[in-house]
């Protein structure tokens, strides 16, 4: 006679065989690229059942109950159930324990939270329906050690793979715990480990060096923030709450800080620096423009002519101006681009836009244009020296971010709200190529060699052929893109809202390596070759250091 333990295991098994395994020829499965797949388990279509949680919270009592004293997490949704059921198991056996969750994404209303619920200091055992890639785990254990503690083990209902696939996990001590492995259903389903398929995890090799987190971030705004500028020694960046940073790159230390003049909770940088001839300028939703002396902090001048500037400038030093977007509160005019003296911050030109002006210009040295976007949908090619209007091209959304020229080709790059990417000549603005994505595109394309790289809200990164405009290959992620890719040492960096930061091979897309933060990644990276290291930033106005071990 089978015992308790052995029945509520067969109960489970014939219950995943008969409800929680679905195959195509009963209903569509499609992936998160819009692919059909043959078949999946389903485990949330059973998990609010009382006999099925029951009986898997038995399960998992026996095969935890010897690491009590313990704590139970999880992430968002399948988890929830799981870790309610969990500790009322414990209480029922005469334990108490605590539970948590973790939030895919921080809040963005009331108390801003990622983690639901108070972690104790007992250790720590995270739940799921399923364990395949392990992305999802790791994302939560770097959340739980980011706050000083560790996990202790994993446990699931069913393992996708061999356990020495985990890597990640052996090299933490993090034990595996599975009620089933797919291996366990090969004679009824047909299916087996999928270890084959994919011989390892894509590596982790990056270590943090050092962290910095600027106070009060906005978490409501997720859109691209302030990316740092970096010089020999420092590295600059705007935070949400109005203060201007300079850290000192080899261990984070504060150099020094600026308030801007007018800074309160609504006040906020997001525009990006830029460093030159040691001065960093940046504009703030203060309204003003800075430079400053990048070695003290202190003020060289300030433009002042502006209701709010999150736009970043660009620098042209043959005319020895510095170009950026203004914004106006004002009916008709409520945007323009100027070009300011860099000594002086006297202004030079103007051109004036019907709608804000958030976009960042770029400045073509062999065409001599500066180009700028605006929210009416247009794009302005205009001559960097006198102002005066060039070319306007119109698209069918509005365009936020920046623009890369290719000037081998003299042409010019950029993605719209339309989803589009666009290919323009830079001297005439006319069009050359123009390629759909399947959402709006709010990041700064990358020209490399033949191809222009950009990102999507659609969560995919794009290789583009810039002789046909034919998309060569994509790359997607678990989230919205709002990060522009960079390339560092022939590899292409891209961040993600799914808080990961991807190596690709430029030729193929391949994921050649992997690092997990704990908030999403909307801006792009920031490479220092002096010291071979990189500079992550989340939207929450954190600042990695990230160093890659060979």
């Amino acid at each position: 006679m089978p015992n308790e333990t052995e029945t509520g295991k067969l109960k489970i098994k014939e219950i995943i065989e008969k409800e929680v395994f679905v195959t195509k020829d009963k209903e569509r499965i499609v992936d998160q690229n819009g692919v059909d797949n043959s078949w999946l388990f389903d485990f949330r279509r059973v998990f609010l059942r009382a006999d099925i949680l029951d009986t898997v919270s038995e399960l998992f009592w026996e095969k935890i109950k010897n690491e009590y004293p313990f704590q139970i997490g999880g992430v968002e949704v399948a988890s929830i159930p799981l870790i309610t059921s969990f500790v009322l198991k414990t209480k029922e056996k005469g334990k108490i324990s605590n539970g948590f969750f973790i939030r895919k994404s921080r809040k963005k209303s009331g108390l801003l939270k990622m983690i639901e619920g108070e972690i104790s200091n007992e250790k720590i055992i995270l739940v799921d329906d399923i364990l395949n890639t392990g992305k999802s785990f790791i994302r939560q254990v770097e959340v739980i050690e980011a706050l000083g503690k560790k996990v202790s083990a994993v446990f699931v209902v069913l393992r996708f793979r061999d356990l020495q696939y985990y890597e990640y996990f052996n090299e933490r001590g993090i034990k595996i715990i599975s009620l089933f492995e797919i291996n366990d259903f090969k004679d009824t389903l047909k299916i087996e480990n999928l270890i084959k398929y994919e011989e390892r995890q894509t590596p982790m090799p990056f270590e943090t060096e050092w962290y910095f987190k600027s106070e009060n971030p906005d978490y409501f705004k997720v859109i691209p923030k302030s990316l740092p500028a970096i010089d020999n020694e420092k590295i600059y960046f705007g935070g949400d709450n109005g203060t201007f940073w300079a850290l000192n790159q080899s261990n984070g230390n504060i150099a020094w800080k600026y308030k801007i003049l007018f800074g309160d909770k609504t006040k906020k940088v997001f525009s990006s620096p830029i460093v030159d001839n040691n001065t960093v300028y940046f504009g703030a939703n203060d309204g003003n423009f800075y430079a400053l002396d990048s070695e003290n902090g202190k003020r060289k001048w300030v433009f002042m002519e502006a209701d709010w500037v999150a736009s970043s400038p660009c620098i042209s030093k043959s005319l020895n101006s510095i170009f950026v977007g203004l914004e106006f509160g004002l009916w008709g005019k409520q945007g323009c681009l100027v070009a300011l003296d860099l000594n002086t911050g006297k202004k030079k030109w103007e051109f004036s836009m019907s709608q804000i002006s958030y976009s960042s210009p770029a400045y073509s040295t062999e065409s001599n244009i500066v180009v700028c976007g605006n929210n009416n949908y247009s794009v302005y090619g205009l001559d960097a020296k006198t102002g005066k209007l060039v070319w306007e091209f119109k698209t069918d959304g509005e365009v936020k971010e920046s623009f890369a020229f290719d000037e081998k080709r003299g042409l010019v790059v950029f993605g719209s709200f339309d989803s589009y990417v666009y290919i323009l000549e830079a001297k005439t603005g006319k069009l050359v190529h123009k390629t759909k994505t399947n959402e709006a595109i709010y990041s700064t394309p990358l020209v490399h060699d033949d191809f222009v790289y950009v990102a999507s809200l659609d969560k995919n990164l794009y290789c583009i052929d810039l002789k046909n405009g034919a998309i060569v290959w994509s790359f997607a992620t678990n989230g919205r893109i709002f990060s522009s890719p960079e390339i560092i040492n022939d590899k292409i960096y891209i961040g993600s809202n799914d808080g990961r930061l991807y190596e690709l091979d430029k030729k193929t897309g391949e994921n050649t390596a992997l690092f997990q933060a704990t908030e999403r990644i909307t801006n792009k990276v920031v490479y220092s070759k002096k010291t071979d290291r990189i500079f992550l930033t989340t939207f929450a106005n954190e600042i990695y250091c990230l160093k890659k071990n060979l």
